[in-house]
């Protein structure tokens, strides 16, 4: 019985830790979630997207939109109202936490929440609103990572670009 009341007590601990950063996503996120709770049934996933009992689940919410005779008026009735549950104990959310202690508008935080939600739609079975925005955040993570400056960027994407066919002075002899 101790070790439970051990468990109950460190489980309330990280969820009081949390609270801010659950606030901070909830206000980065807006009306995408309904609510941003830390849970505890997570262990390997940073975070997950979870329905109301008697919501709808991801594929019925895909075949719903799907339908050909919905009025434009159903947007909102048609998306379920999903709550976003993070996992206290994952490294990603202990890092994150400790970035918006740091810095609570730090643009860096708001794309790593950004992406934490889309790739939890994604791996929940959602689908995405905007997958060009989801590559653009991915790849502005990856030039991060690699270190990689913008204006760097765009010096070697110039000097890699081919001459265009139509700019050489020879022209191609056509029979």
């Amino acid at each position: 019985m101790v070790k439970d009341e051990e468990e109950k007590k460190k489980i309330e601990e990280q969820k009081k830790a949390t609270e801010e950063l659950c606030k901070i996503i909830k206000d980065t996120l807006g009306e995408k979630v309904e609510k941003v709770l830390s849970g505890e049934r997570l262990s390997s996933s940073p975070c997950v997207i979870v329905t109301g009992e008697f919501g709808w689940t991801a594929n019925m919410e895909r075949i719903m939109k799907a339908q050909a005779l919905r009025s434009s008026g159903m947007g909102s009735y048609m998306s379920s109202k999903k709550t976003l549950e993070i996992n206290p104990t994952h490294p990603i959310i202990n890092e994150l936490r400790k970035k918006v202690e740091k810095d609570k508008n730090d643009k860096t935080v708001k794309d790593l929440i950004w992406l934490l939600f889309e790739t939890s739609l994604l791996t929940s079975g959602f689908s995405l609103d905007e997958p060009t925005t989801f590559a653009a955040r991915i790849h502005r993570m990856i030039k991060l990572g690699l270190s990689i400056d913008e204006t760097e960027e765009q010096v070697t994407q110039d000097e890699d670009m081919p001459e265009l066919e139509g700019e050489s002075n020879e022209m191609e002899k056509v029979d």
